[in-house]
């Protein structure tokens, strides 16, 4: 199959099956992306997935425009966002219609009441992907103790820290753990 063919199809399966919003889709595109097809090391995977956390607009959108440019360039980017927005697209359009029309019956909020912890754990084990590859460079099931990187993980706590304790603005806690990561490699030489 052609390289751009099995993008749109890997991200229509993305837009098809990531119920809850974006953080939810991230482990659907790294499954595709990267343990299915292997366009992507984790490493560039997780590296795309912090630009596309960063850049305004919904983080699925964002992931499959990265990933779309990345990998086979403008053609990439149209099928991968286009892949990824078709079936919400359709699905919306859809269960609009069927919302409209039985929105009081009860078996329809209980429905969506149990999706909602599929949801919180889609995004948990977003979260937890995202976090072992940049504490260890691996997932959770092939790291070693040995791996793991100090200086990343004092940025961790600090802006978790900083976060919750002082409600400091998300941007600003980016913007300043970038500039503190990159200060911490260069004086280390490793930049």
């Amino acid at each position: 199959m052609p390289l751009l063919l099995k993008l749109f199809f890997a991200f229509i399966q993305v837009g098809l099956f990531s119920v809850g919003g974006g953080y939810a889709a991230i482990p659907l595109i790294e499954e595709q992306i990267v343990d299915i097809h292997r366009l992507l090391t984790p490493e560039e995977f997780t590296d795309l997935i912090a630009v596309a956390e960063m850049t305004p607009g919904p983080i699925s959108i964002n992931s499959a425009t990265f990933v779309g440019m990345r990998i086979a360039g403008i053609g990439g980017v149209l099928l991968c966002t286009l892949g990824c927005i078709i079936p919400s697209f359709c699905i919306c359009l859809i269960l609009a219609r069927f919302y409209y029309k039985y929105r009081s019956l009860g078996g329809v909020q209980t429905v969506l009441a149990s999706l909602r912890p599929a949801v919180v754990a889609l995004i948990g084990s977003a979260g937890l992907s995202i976090l072992m590859l940049g504490l260890f460079g691996s997932d959770i099931f092939s790291f070693e103790i040995s791996d793991f990187r100090i200086i990343e993980f004092i940025i961790f706590a600090a802006a978790l820290f900083l976060l919750r304790k002082f409600k400091i603005s998300a941007v600003a806690v980016i913007l300043g753990s970038g500039v503190i990561g990159t200060l911490a490699y260069t004086a280390l030489g490793a930049v």
